[in-house]
């Protein structure tokens, strides 16, 4: 302090010492002072004098402020002060006031001077980072100077700065956690500084955005009171709106982490509409702007479309909608709700539907389309209103084919309440369409051309609307009385809107355009309007007419024969010229409105003098204004061969939908014969299974055959033929006829098994038929069937191979009834050759009677053996089958047999368990007794008997249990 006091009386002592001196021994005494507190109070002093002497301070003295940044850190006091000295060399806030004269030129100085010195300080790339460490410091005096410094530094030279941060290690992470900060006036200004920071990079409005930005930024928020906070709320708002507007992938962030839901609370106005207070009134309207920036028509398609969805399913449209129809909103709010809406609803087809069935609190209730449509045709309302109410119902309309029929059919006469009691769209649009009012006649012209907007059939139905002009008179079309009012030379901005309004309603519409050049009038008006040499406020009405007279031309189906195509370019020849035409046509395009109008949908004009030309119609004279250039320099011989390659074309386009339908349903059939492949390959896998467990009990019976082979003379020996009360094999014989039955469904299940084989055969055949239909309109088609028949003849080879093991089968069977042939064809010859006694014999009678004898014996023996024969194999193969089913019979209880000694062995561990704790417990007892006995308590022997009795019988019951245990 001495120094100070010292160095400012030296100061006011005398004119020598100047404030550049004073400056100068402070810097010294900061660069050469031992002692902290000398170098702290000479850092004090020079935050005194800057932001008097700025320029001086900042010369001087930077150097030497970033040193003690950089060597002084221990001292959070001195940092402070160095940190508030920078920020006033480096900030552009004046403090002092100024003269008006000199205002002027000391912004501008104090602007140079802080860009000058934020270039000095961030020429060192090191000092950005430097600064960014030290807002790691919790110490107020350090961190609250270092956030306003930097967010000067970013005010002056932003995106040199910005990259530093970028390029810095966790620079951006080190920012935000100052949103965390619990001090509040640290907090709110490290909003500013995001603000800053975040503007025009998308690099790092990425990054702040996965630093969990929203999140935080939406408490703080709540926290304030949503609408009702102060400017802290604008400060966030604005923050989200830097880190969403033009940055899809924040967007989509922002969509996916259900953060659209949290928005809803903030349009929660409450009932009473008194407390509108300015900054509510400003939070309100950065908040509808923050929903605008999701739902831009300049966004992604995709990304638009989502978030519409969310925000009406999450109730947010319904929230809007509820202030756009509630009393006492202020205007400004009103017409920014109107503008959010249109853009929420704008092309998505369920939140349309939903506007479409508002209705406003009116007795009796009304759409709230009418009453925005009856704020737009009245000129006593503001202008931006009427704009934003023209948007909407753009947007209402906008790839609304439903909306735009329900709109036309207000206009129709079946439709039109007799009675009078309400007004319908239709009947707004047409009361503004022939209003005195320009603006209105401009609005509902442009209103009632979005409802016909790429819909042929709302154009037609359009014809039909009948007016009726005055008491007496017939009723005129529409169309007629819109070029009645074009031919009485009204305003500019009138005729503008009503021919857009023709422009729109003719194009791509040969009837209308027709019902247009049926009336003889309405040609030679607009030659006449061409031809004319008007001044430069009629040459873009010279250019409308023009381009409607081409699209009459080009869209003409010449039913007319006075006003077919080469007549009508005949007569612009005649009476314009074609270089005139073109010339005059062109000056739409060139017309400094179009340009401005052609960059956004929304209607936003200064004035009303401005309102001339609507987005959709630019893009429509574009579309338009090279073909009907094309069209006019054609001949006819042209014409006839463009409306010859015109029916080619439109056969070309017949065939190629005829064969796209055809590829779709060979899709279909593809798809479903794919499905019935996978079906026979899930049941073919079945029957292979089958088979395969066929084939595994043929080999059994096999096995048992050859068994039974060799027991069967056992069994003839010891056994006589099968009775009622006999045994096979251990089985009663109601058992055995059981089994029998059991071995005929096997039969009947594997004759089944072959039909449903031949049948799938039969199907594999049908569907390779089907499959060689040529595809040569569609390689996927081809490959598509060569891949089917792959799996075709993979599913033949599989039944191919089922086949052979059935034919191995049968082969064995054959086998079998060969041996059997076998041992009757050497019955046979053995009964042949018996009876061949020696020759030498023949003579004597005896002997002949003797073979005789032997003969019939062995013939006899013959027969018998053929019959015993045939019953020894009848009984073989009942006994076979009674074998098998008896085996299997004896599988089953010999499993359950295993399952019935596993529950014993079981059983009698659990009771030798049981047994060593019964006599753990009996020693236990017994000590127990003798310690009572020695303590001399009596006790009673008849205990010990019947616990002695007890234990006895226990034992006997677990012997009987393990006698009767396995059976």
């Amino acid at each position: 302090m001495n120094f100070l006091r010292g160095v400012m009386g030296g100061q006011s002592a005398g004119p020598q010492h100047t404030e550049a001196e004073t400056i100068q021994k402070l810097c010294d005494r900061v660069a050469s002072s031992t002692l902290l507190d000398d170098r702290r109070n000479a850092v004090r002093a020079l935050k005194s004098l800057s932001k008097k002497y700025r320029l001086e301070v900042g010369i001087q003295a930077m150097e030497h402020l970033i040193h003690v940044l950089q060597t002084d850190r221990s001292d959070s006091e001195i940092i402070g002060y160095a940190l508030d000295t920078l920020y006033n060399i480096i900030s552009n806030d004046e403090e002092e006031e100024v003269d008006d004269v000199e205002e002027e030129n000391s912004t501008r100085q104090s602007e140079d001077l802080g860009s000058q010195f934020t270039e000095i300080f961030i020429k060192q790339p090191e000092n950005v980072t430097l600064l960014l460490s030290l807002l790691e410091e919790f110490d107020f005096h350090v961190r609250w100077p270092g956030v306003k410094l930097l967010t000067s530094l970013l005010k002056q030279l932003g995106p040199q700065v910005q990259q530093i941060i970028l390029v810095s290690p966790m620079g951006v992470s080190r920012l935000m956690d100052l949103l965390a900060d619990s001090r509040e006036v640290i907090r709110n200004d490290g909003v500013l500084l995001l603000q800053a920071l975040t503007r025009s990079n998308g690099a790092i409005q990425k990054i702040v955005a996965f630093e969990n930005a929203f999140e935080r930024l939406l408490d703080i928020i709540t926290e304030e009171g949503n609408s009702d906070g102060g400017i802290v709320v604008e400060d966030c708002l604005i923050l989200l709106q830097n880190l969403l507007k033009n940055n899809n992938s924040n967007q989509n962030f922002f969509k996916e982490g259900s953060y659209i839901q949290r928005m809803k609370p903030w349009f929660h106005v409450g009932d009473e509409n008194s407390g509108w207070s300015a900054q509510k009134v400003t939070n309100l309207h950065v908040m509808l702007q923050l929903v605008r920036v999701l739902v831009s028509p300049t966004n992604p398609p995709g990304a638009t479309s989502s978030c519409q969805k969310a925000m009406f399913q999450c109730g947010l449209l319904q929230q809007l909608c509820t202030i756009l129809m509630a009393t006492g909103v202020p205007a400004d709010i009103l017409t920014e709700t109107i503008n959010t809406v249109s853009e929420v609803i704008r092309g998505y087809q369920v939140n349309q539907d939903y506007f479409a069935s508002v209705n406003a609190p009116s007795n009796p209730p009304r759409p709230a389309i009418v009453v925005l449509l009856m704020s737009m045709v009245n000129e006593r309302q503001p202008f931006v209103l009427r704009c934003a109410v023209l948007y909407c119902f753009q947007c209402f309309l906008y790839k609304n084919q439903k909306g735009q029929g329900e709109i036309v059919s207000t206009l129709l006469p079946s439709t039109i309440d007799a009675t009078g009691n309400s007004v319908s769209a239709g009947q707004l649009l047409c009361g503004g369409l022939f209003s005195t009012d320009s603006l209105s006649n401009w609005c509902a012209a442009v209103a009632l051309a979005h409802a016909l907007q790429e819909n042929a059939t709302q154009k037609e139905q359009l014809l039909r609307v009948q007016l009726a002009t005055s008491i007496g008179n017939p009723p005129v079309s529409l169309l007629q009385q819109c070029t009645n009012i074009l031919s009485q030379g009204s305003k500019i901005q009138t005729r503008v809107g009503l021919l857009m309004l023709l422009c729109t309603w003719l194009s791509n519409c040969p009837i209308a355009v027709t019902h247009f050049l049926h009336n003889s009038a309405n040609v030679p008006f607009l030659t006449g309007q061409i031809a004319e040499n008007l001044g430069e406020e009629e040459q873009l009405v010279q250019g409308l007419c023009a381009l409607l007279l081409g699209i009459s031309i080009y869209f003409n189906d010449n039913s007319l024969e006075s006003y077919m195509k080469e007549k009508l370019k005949q007569l612009i020849e005649k009476r314009i010229g074609k270089e005139n035409f073109i010339e005059k046509l062109g000056f739409i395009s060139k017309h400094e409105l179009y340009s401005r109008a052609s960059q956004k949908p929304q209607p936003n004009f200064p004035s009303p003098e401005y309102m001339i030309f609507d987005h959709e119609f630019t893009k429509l004279v574009k579309e338009l204004e090279g073909v009907i250039t094309k069209a006019i320099y054609k001949s006819s011989e042209e014409d006839k061969k463009e409306e010859e390659v015109k029916k080619t074309l439109e056969q070309h386009d017949s065939i190629v939908t005829h064969y796209k339908n055809m590829i779709r349903e060979q899709d279909l059939q593809l798809e479903e014969l794919k499905q019935q492949i996978s079906t026979l390959k899930c049941q073919n896998e079945q029957l292979q299974t089958a088979v395969t467990q066929q084939v595994s009990q043929i080999q059994q019976h096999k096995d048992q055959y050859n068994l039974l082979k060799v027991q069967l003379g056992k069994d003839n020996q010891h056994q006589g033929s099968y009775s009622d009360g006999t045994q096979v094999n251990g089985v009663q014989p109601e058992e055995v006829g059981r089994l029998r039955e059991e071995i005929e469904e096997l039969k009947s299940n594997q004759e089944l098994l072959q039909s449903q084989l031949a049948e799938k055969d039969s199907l594999i055949e049908n569907l390779k038929s089907s499959q060689a239909s040529p595809g040569a309109n569609e390689q996927s088609s081809a490959t598509a069937s060569a891949r089917d028949s792959e799996q075709i003849a993979e599913l033949k080879q599989e039944l191919a191979t089922l086949k052979s093991q059935l034919n191995s089968q049968s082969v064995e069977i054959t086998r079998l009834q060969t041996e059997k042939q076998e041992l009757l064809r050497k019955t046979e010859t053995f009964a042949k050759s018996a009876p061949a006694p020696g020759e030498g014999e023949a003579g004597t009678a005896a002997k002949t009677t003797d073979v005789e004898g032997r003969l019939s014996a062995l013939l006899q023996e013959t027969k018998e053996l053929k019959s015993e024969i045939k019953a020894l194999s009848e009984e073989r193969s009942a006994i076979k089958e009674q074998l098998d089913a008896s085996n299997s019979t004896i599988a089953i209880l010999q499993n359950e047999k295993n399952k019935l000694e596993m529950d014993v062995t079981d059983s009698k561990k659990e009771q030798d368990d049981l047994l060593v704790l019964l006599a753990d417990q009996d020693q236990k007892i017994f000590s127990l007794k003798n310690k009572l006995k020695e303590l001399g308590h009596p006790v009673e022997e008849e205990d010990e008997l019947e616990s002695g009795d007890q234990d006895d019988e226990e034992d006997e019951d677990e012997d009987d249990g393990k006698d009767q245990g396995p059976i």
